[in-house]
């Protein structure tokens, strides 16, 4: 896997990246964490995305026993995961992978998906991979499937992250497949997580909702005035999700 890294000793904070994006969006969150954060911290590509291999499926359990294997073994581990990335940080804190995990905080987890939702999503996992005749077409692709869109300009280095460039045609690094991964099971979840958990959102967030997420029964922050990618959009704030796992 593609890892990026920084700081020293523990606790080990496990940032992970939403479904279509890479660890490169935490990329403003380096100095931060160098005067917030007392320990290392990684930020993967999960499979199928930037620079990680595929899996052969997507699954959940499948996403966490990647991450499992970048984890040293021991570690005291605090998970921090947007979107999918959240989810993925419930499944490492199940019990089911050799990570001491102390606490997940899911960042902006779509947790009520319609039949209609599911039925895009096997769509866009059954499509082949898309080519592009330029660099810039292929950034807006990738801005777009990965909700960064107005967030990151298309020359950002985080953007070449999620794109590959072969004979002069350009795509996207992610594969379409990573889509079939599915609804999360977030009541299963929740009740098998080992660790204390915090779900939180930002305020304008449209795929989920403040009621949604509190009637899950686990405790829930709002960021004000930020939306489903909020810790892109405002890091300072975000990153005070943290303070009390610190």
């Amino acid at each position: 896997m593609r890892v990026q890294e920084g700081g020293s000793a523990e606790p080990l904070l496990v940032l992970l990246h939403g479904l279509g994006a890479t660890g490169d969006v935490w990329e403003a969150w380096r100095p931060l964490l160098a005067k917030r954060w007392p320990g290392r911290w990684v930020a993967p590509d999960l499979p199928g995305h930037g620079g990680s291999p595929p899996l052969d499926a997507y699954t959940f359990d499948g996403f966490a026993a990647a991450v499992a294997g970048i984890v040293p073994p021991g570690d005291r581990v605090v998970v921090l995961g947007h979107s999918l990335g959240g989810v993925v940080g419930l499944a490492l804190a199940s019990g089911r992978f050799p990570v001491p995990v102390q606490a997940v905080i899911g960042l902006g987890i779509k947790v009520v998906w319609t039949g209609e939702d599911l039925d895009r999503a096997q769509a866009l996992a059954r499509r082949p991979l898309a080519w592009f005749a330029s660099r810039d077409e292929a950034a807006a692709r990738y801005l777009r499937v990965s909700g960064l869109a107005g967030l990151l300009p298309a020359g950002d280095p985080a953007v070449d992250a999620g794109l590959r460039e072969q004979e002069g045609q350009w795509r996207l690094a992610m594969d379409p497949g990573t889509f079939a991964v599915g609804a999360p099971d977030m009541a299963q979840l929740l009740a098998e997580s080992q660790a204390p958990v915090t779900l939180a959102r930002g305020e304008h967030d449209p795929m989920n909702t403040g009621e949604q997420l509190a009637q899950l029964g686990a405790p829930t922050v709002t960021l004000p005035g930020l939306g489903h990618n909020a810790h892109v959009e405002n890091p300072g704030l975000s990153i005070a999700l943290l303070d009390s796992h610190r």
